[in-house]
């Protein structure tokens, strides 16, 4: 199955049977989510994988009752850095350059110039960015689900404050952004899971200025 066959697949879905999804397979959608392009590969997100079911139960009301939340194998839950910082900053690029056998002396023009413009916004700001990349990653995981044929429910439907709270998500620095529940369909007690696909028709949502 390609990309686009698989995208066709997959939809929200809304019911889920309990099944457990194979390790191999989680590993492979988190690792998408890893390998996901950022802006300037700062990846100023993190993936919290839960599988505990009495922690499931716990973000089930947090989540408004949604039953994904605890019929799921796996969530995963994307979480945003709440601010840039200059130490954050110069690890990402202190890695990089161990990781390609380059000097670590000290920072490059660029990293001083994207410093200076991150650390010149508000932390609401930073997170708004931070938060934008992770849906980058976000998206690349549920790719990855339909090409495994692993059922996936994208969620933002969820109290942030006290997700964030139960997870102690403050204490790293970091916001809850969404949710991405992981399992296998339940057709039988799922409205949408015979109705047909609906997107906007490609001659009205492409716009070509050739």
């Amino acid at each position: 199955m390609n990309l686009l066959e698989a995208l066709n697949w997959r939809y929200a879905t809304k019911k889920m049977s309990g099944a457990a999804v194979p390790q191999e397979k989680i590993d492979q959608i988190t690792e998408a989510a890893r390998l996901a392009p950022t802006s300037s590969g700062l990846q100023p997100f993190r993936v919290i994988v839960v599988s505990n079911p009495e922690l499931k139960e716990k973000i089930k009301p947090i989540a408004y009752g949604q039953t994904q939340i605890t019929d799921a194998s796996q969530l995963l839950i994307f979480a945003a850095w709440d601010k840039y910082t200059e130490e954050r900053i110069r690890s990402v690029f202190s890695h990089a350059n161990t990781e390609r056998g380059m000097p670590d002396v000290a920072p490059s023009d660029y990293e001083v110039q994207l410093t200076g413009g991150l650390l010149s916004k508000t932390a609401e700001e930073n997170f708004a960015h931070a938060t934008r990349q992770a849906y980058i990653g976000f998206g690349m995981a549920i790719a990855q689900a339909a090409l495994l044929n692993v059922d996936a429910t994208p969620m933002e439907g969820f109290n942030n404050a006290q997700l964030d709270e139960l997870l102690g998500l403050k204490e790293r620095g970091l916001r809850s952004v969404t949710i991405l529940a992981l399992g296998q369909r339940a057709e039988s007690g799922d409205w949408l899971v015979n109705l047909k696909k609906v997107r906007t028709p490609a001659d009205q949502f492409l716009i070509h200025f050739n």
